[in-house]
């Protein structure tokens, strides 16, 4: 068969041959035994050939232009955002995504997140077995007890075993969420678990509530004072808590004794005026039952003479006054009889004494007399201690807070803590001497300490602690550390260095008592004073005094206990 010689058919063959040697395998040729076969192969060979070429030359012809005309390019405009908009309205994307982050999460980590779980279950139900057992232990009588079951001290209270209960389920409800945790997905809900049965803590009543103070069974007595005669207080043991106590004391003693009692100079005791509100107490009793000394000494024309010296103490010196506390008096100003001891009385074994005795012992018709320092005097105990003292008036109490560092107090509380907050006084500094110098110890370690803080902190609710304290920041934070109420640290908030910004005691700022340290301690009693439940120092007059404010007060919970109240510490270190 004739091939074509022009030019262009030489061309075509020639980009027909590339197409074919780049584009197709090159088949081995076939073996024939005959010419007649061979000859006809070629002939059908030359015409698919020719077919091909013409097939290929059509489809290398074709341009990009031709599949995409002006009609095509129209439908295709009008088609694809169609088809995006159905398949926008048809499916679920939120679904299809999240099942495909699902499945590409490795299911290691979900492996590992049930293995924790676990482990901090086992822990906890550790932790409720202890609970329990140690409850089951202090339900049992002490066999070698030969006391009654209804006064033995190894019963618990009510309150206590309640105490304890709550606390278990309050575990109990952990392990149920630390188990259920790792089966919580993105889009489940608490809903999804309310079969595995979510209880909340039952009703228990108001288990930290205000206690009754039964103040319709108080005994008081009057006080009213022959205007002419005074009552010099001498208070010089221990620091201002126990002055409080000690005027306290006297007051008592000078309403027994109708006498006007005398405020001592700042020259021999403490500024009292810089921290309570002195014409309060004279407002409360409706007449001048108080006097500062200035007022004395201007009613005597600067001669101020004590007449007579009784003292109450006589060991281990007269009056429990020493010589250099007398010197200041003379410095003062004031002078003095020869001290006479009413009795034989010893400051450590103090004798207990009636509104008689003193009366028959310390009556006398002159102007000014003195009984020293009656901080540890033992008289009519349950008559002075009860709420709001033995002395009627028509006030919570007589010896309180000035009114700034109230004020004061009361911004701080609303800055700070809110309206349920629990106190703490944390005594440490000289407190370990002292406690282990006592037959029970009052010095827990850190760790025990912040058990028992849990404990109040459980009962009461509480989401704060305030802390009045002067241990070292070695300890507080370990403290902190170590107070924790269903997996939650419960802040234990202190008193901030001043701070221009911070407004809470610009009034103490604008009156010249800021950095006055009986100012800033008579603030922090007034702020434990002032908290839902309180938590103090064994063996602290500090305490004392702010359990006193409380019970004059009103605040006094039934929640309120001395740290660690009834346990002895776990470690003792041997004295000296």
């Amino acid at each position: 068969m004739e091939r074509p010689t022009s030019s262009s058919s030489s061309d075509d063959d020639d980009d027909r041959q590339n197409l074919i040697e780049q584009n197709e395998r090159k088949l081995p040729t076939p073996r024939s035994t005959t010419t007649a076969f061979h000859i006809a192969d070629d002939d059908i060979d030359d015409r698919n050939h020719r077919h091909h070429q013409q097939l290929r030359r059509r489809f290398t012809s074709l341009k990009l232009n031709d599949l995409f005309n002006k009609r095509s390019f129209v439908l295709f405009a009008i088609f694809v955002p169609l088809f995006v908009l159905i398949l926008f309205f048809t499916t679920d994307i939120k679904a299809l995504l999240f099942s495909t982050s699902v499945s590409a999460s490795p299911f290691g980590s979900v492996s590992d997140k049930l293995r924790e779980s676990e482990l901090r279950a086992l822990y906890l139900l550790k932790q409720q077995q202890l609970g329990l057992f140690n409850l089951w232990n202090q339900t049992l009588p002490n066999p070698n007890s030969t006391s009654n079951h209804s006064n033995s001290p190894q019963i618990p209270l009510l309150e206590d075993f309640k105490s304890a209960v709550l606390r278990q389920m309050s575990i109990n409800k952990d392990i149920q969420q630390v188990l259920l945790s790792p089966h919580r997905s993105g889009n489940s809900t608490e809903s999804d678990f309310q079969d595995f049965g979510d209880i909340e803590n039952p009703s228990l009543g108001d288990r930290c509530g205000i206690l009754d103070q039964k103040l319709s069974q108080r005994r008081t007595i009057e006080w009213k004072p022959n205007a002419s005669k005074y009552l010099f207080a001498i208070c010089v043991s221990g620091q201002m808590s126990n002055h409080l106590i000690c005027l306290e004391k006297h007051m008592f003693f000078a309403a027994l004794l109708n006498r006007v009692l005398v405020i001592p100079s700042a020259k021999v005791d403490y500024q009292y005026s810089r921290v309570l509100d002195i014409e309060h107490i004279n407002k409360c009793l409706g007449r001048k039952v108080v006097v500062t000394f200035e007022e004395l000494a201007e009613a005597k024309k600067n001669h101020v003479h004590i007449d007579k010296f009784i003292c109450y103490f006589s060991h281990p010196t007269p009056c429990y006054v020493d010589g250099e506390h007398l010197k200041k008096l003379k410095g003062s100003g004031v002078s003095l009889s020869e001290l006479e001891p009413a009795w034989v009385e010893d400051v450590k074994k103090p004798s207990k004494r009636t509104v008689q005795d003193v009366q028959s012992k310390f009556s006398t018709s002159d102007d000014v007399i003195a009984i020293g320092d009656v901080f540890f005097a033992d008289l009519e105990q349950d008559w002075v201690m009860q709420p709001r003292g033995p002395l009627a008036h028509k006030c919570k109490t007589l010896i309180e807070p000035s009114r700034l560092i109230m004020l004061t107090a009361q911004r701080f509380i609303q800055t700070f803590l809110g309206k349920n907050f629990i106190a703490l006084h944390f005594r440490r500094h000289g407190f370990l001497k002292f406690c282990n110098n006592k037959q029970q110890s009052c010095f827990y370690p850190i760790p025990q300490a912040a058990d028992c803080i849990t404990r109040v902190a459980e009962r009461a609710n509480a989401p704060v602690v305030y802390l009045s304290t002067d241990a070292a920041e070695s300890e507080t934070g370990l403290l902190q550390s170590l107070v924790v109420v269903n997996g939650k640290t419960v802040p234990l908030v202190k008193r901030p260095a001043r701070n221009s910004a911070e407004k809470w005691d610009a009034l103490l700022y604008r009156h010249g008592l800021e950095g006055d340290v009986q100012v800033e301690a008579m603030l922090d009693k007034t702020i434990c004073a002032m908290s839902s439940v309180f938590i103090g120092a064994s063996g602290s007059t500090f305490t004392e005094d702010i359990l006193r404010l409380r019970k004059d007060w009103g605040s006094a919970s039934l929640c309120d206990e001395y740290l660690c109240q009834g346990e002895d510490p776990n470690f003792v270190a041997e004295n000296e």
